[in-house]
């Protein structure tokens, strides 16, 4: 299979450890971060013992029914909405993905883009790897099985230490649910906690929807993980954190909800601010101020604000289709009136 290397960086990820619904929470949570990847959806839940997963081609209400829901059980759970510009948009690359290893199953979803990925499958192909995807993601579960560590959390850092790019990332085993994210800080990471149960996700939005309290975001460079509720959290750092951090102006921009909190800010305030400035900058002989697409619409009071112009909503986009920054260029039915995209899923017990 050849790899695929355009860009698919800008995922949801969701996960949950200790609670009862870990598996309604994790939907719900992907449901507030839908606009992160419309591409694809996915679960997978453990009991303690096993896995139940299930995956599918669409949005997350398309993917998941009530029936699909009630067959994924544990209290620990991880979730991912995937989105790509281009490249194969098969069921075979949904997330999170599942493997085995001697120490048996596990789980992660990848949020970013490893820029080495090519040259380190290149090495595991040449070596007997054999590998089922065209994902960069792939590369880690390899590189996690060849460590010669034996506790997960040090292969993982293993693996890391060897992986170069942009991620975030939530990964599970039966007993165990891990966060990381890169030394750079690009991608953003939050911690947070319901009740006893902890939980990670992409933006804070995820935690207002199923009522968890936001902790703190995960630092650059850091593991985090959480195995049995005695033990709590725990954290290890596998990389120093930069003292200049490269953190995606594009979330505030564009790809984060203005509810959230992004970086230690405000999105709704930075958008906000940045017309303002544009409008200090640029200012413009005007009669109204009109924001396209809906992403410009707080950036458009800021400006109206700052200029004395009043705002006017003129383009007005259906909820929810797809977002055309996200739309993938093919390979997936694009949605059509009121018509749902349905593709193959899959539902399995490991």
């Amino acid at each position: 299979m050849q790899y695929d290397d355009k860009p698919k960086d800008e995922c949801g990820v969701f996960g949950v450890f200790g609670h009862p619904k870990a598996v309604e929470l994790t939907y719900l949570g992907l449901r507030a971060l839908q606009h992160r990847g419309q591409e694809s959806s996915g679960i997978i839940a453990s009991d303690g013992e096993k896995f139940t997963y299930h995956h599918g081609m669409g949005l997350v209400h398309s993917v998941f029914s009530a029936e699909v829901l009630e067959k994924l059980n544990g209290h620990i759970a991880i979730g991912h909405n995937r989105y790509s510009t281009a490249g194969a948009s098969t069921l075979e690359n949904a997330q999170p993905l599942v493997r085995n290893y001697k120490q048996g199953p596990l789980a992660l979803g990848h949020n970013g883009n490893l820029v080495n990925a090519v040259q380190i499958r290149n090495h595991l192909e040449n070596a007997g790897s054999i590998f089922s995807t065209s994902l960069d993601t792939e590369v880690i579960f390899h590189l996690i099985a060849h460590s010669r560590k034996q506790a997960l959390e040090h292969r993982i850092i293993d693996a890391l230490r060897s992986v170069e790019g942009a991620y975030s990332f939530v990964c599970m085993d039966n007993t165990t649910l891990m966060g990381a994210r890169d030394a750079h800080g690009f991608r953003p990471l939050w911690l947070g906690k319901l009740d006893d149960a902890f939980v990670l996700a992409s933006e804070t939005c995820a935690f207002d929807v199923i009522e968890a309290e936001p902790i703190r975001e995960v630092e650059p460079g850091e593991l985090v993980f959480i195995r049995s509720a005695h033990l709590g959290l725990e954290s290890l750092r596998f990389h120093k954190r930069e003292s200049e951090l490269s953190q995606c102006i594009f979330e505030y921009i564009y790809l984060a909800r203005p509810d959230s909190m992004m970086f230690g800010h405000s999105v709704n305030n930075a958008r906000r601010e940045f017309g303002r400035q544009l409008a200090r900058e640029h200012p413009v002989k005007a009669d109204v101020v009109i924001p396209v697409p809906d992403s410009a619409t707080i950036a458009a009071l800021g400006y109206a604000e700052e200029s004395g112009h009043s705002v006017r909503f003129r383009a007005i986009s259906e909820h929810f289709r797809w977002s055309l920054f996200h739309e993938p260029d093919a390979g997936y039915p694009r949605i059509d009136g009121e018509s749902e995209v349905e593709s193959g899923a899959r539902c399995v017990a490991r």
